[in-house]
């Protein structure tokens, strides 16, 4: 059993009959009365986030994970194929484990989340960034930097980002993946 005073950025625990890991967390303790954590917390089966507030103290079921590194192969009728980079064992997995799967490049590598009691897999993690190529866009406009202005464009995985009107066709994008949002050119 682990306590409040565990809770971190990725602790993964059991609450309500399901498995959440922590996103946010804030310890608090006010002036008057006790303290206690507010959490933002990830459910890891639907993937719904949560904010709930435990009282200093409280215990918690602590669920081990284990992460494990795979490279995305292919998409079929099936679902996503990934193959482990250590073992070279493919596995698939359903739509439903993969936030911003449209961003996924093949080729590259993610983590997968296993529950180390029965191996199961929990949710796959994108790397922070990833970079693409734009394959489709509207003509850019050179100079015009100045707005927040943005355009519609597909990048190489089919994928469709708003970009700045600067942004041509066959540019390199950086795509931060856990919002699908365009954060910068990047370089060749």
């Amino acid at each position: 059993m682990a306590s409040t005073s565990d809770i971190k950025n990725g602790f993964c625990f059991k609450h309500n009959h399901d498995i959440y890991t922590v996103i946010e967390f804030l310890h608090v303790k006010p002036g008057k009365g006790p303290a206690f954590v507010r959490t933002k917390m990830k459910s890891l089966t639907t993937g719904k986030v949560i904010d709930n507030t435990f009282p200093s103290g409280h215990k918690l079921e602590a669920v081990r994970v284990e992460r494990r590194v795979f490279q995305y192969l292919y998409k079929d009728d099936m679902g996503y194929h990934f193959m482990n980079t250590e073992t070279y064992a493919q596995i698939n997995l359903p739509a439903e484990l993969l936030d911003k799967a449209e961003l996924m490049k093949e080729g590259s590598n993610i983590e997968v989340l296993f529950n180390a009691d029965d191996d199961q897999p929990l949710t796959v993690e994108m790397p922070q960034y990833i970079v693409l190529e734009v394959t489709y866009t509207e003509p850019g406009l050179k100079g015009d930097t100045a707005t927040n202005a943005n355009k519609p464009a597909t990048v190489e995985t089919g994928a469709e980002v708003r970009v700045p009107l600067f942004i041509n066709q066959g540019d390199l994008i950086k795509i931060d993946t856990r919002t699908g949002s365009y954060v910068e050119r990047a370089k060749n």
